[in-house]
């Protein structure tokens, strides 16, 4: 069974940021909710963390402000 659902353009456009090259919105949504905590998928979202050797500390970080951004 398929459901339509609306998105603010905001969230449409932070969805297609992160989709893969080959990976449908669907694919999207099941990644990031299906698995908790793995770094790896941290690291597809925000590459920029690929090149810093303190990973704890900058996933720390990260994780506060996905906190922040997810209150707001």
């Amino acid at each position: 069974m398929t459901k339509s659902i609306s998105l603010p353009d905001d969230v449409y456009t932070l969805l297609d940021s992160i989709r893969g090259k080959d990976e449908s919105f669907s694919e999207v949504i099941r990644r990031l909710t299906g698995t908790k905590g793995r770094l790896l998928e941290i690291l597809d979202i925000y590459p920029e963390l690929s090149a810093v050797t303190e990973y704890e500390e900058s996933v720390k970080g990260l994780r506060t402000q996905i906190d922040k951004d997810l209150r707001t």
